[in-house]
């Protein structure tokens, strides 16, 4: 079972029990669940993380069609937690993220979750 939350800061280079920034990373990802949501993947009542306890299966079960949304939200957050300082970094970054969120959305729409 492997924490929402330090799989996010182990893709952000952050050591887990480096806590200082856990509010401002918990914060961002919330919000990668609320784009998420509001794209039909998830629970259809929303979900959010308050800490280290809550594990990727909590979000969706074993659904290996829907792997991408680990990369999605990392990538959502990076953008606003630590974006990058080339251009071209920072563009590939925001049409990736624009791409998995079609791909999830069709993925979602089409009930095809396994």
């Amino acid at each position: 079972m492997e924490s929402i939350l330090l799989t996010v800061k182990k893709a952000l280079g952050i050591e887990a029990d480096f806590d200082v920034f856990d509010s401002d990373i918990i914060m961002h990802i919330n919000t990668a669940f609320n784009v998420l949501n509001q794209l039909g993947v998830g629970p259809e009542e929303g979900f959010y993380i308050t800490g280290v306890n809550e594990v990727w299966s909590d979000f969706l079960p074993d659904t290996p069609n829907l792997e991408a949304v680990k990369t999605y939200i990392y990538i959502k957050v990076r953008l606003v937690f630590d974006p990058p300082t080339s251009s071209f970094v920072l563009q590939s970054l925001n049409d990736t993220a624009k791409e998995y969120e079609w791909r999830l959305n069709v993925q979602a729409e089409g009930g095809n979750y396994d």
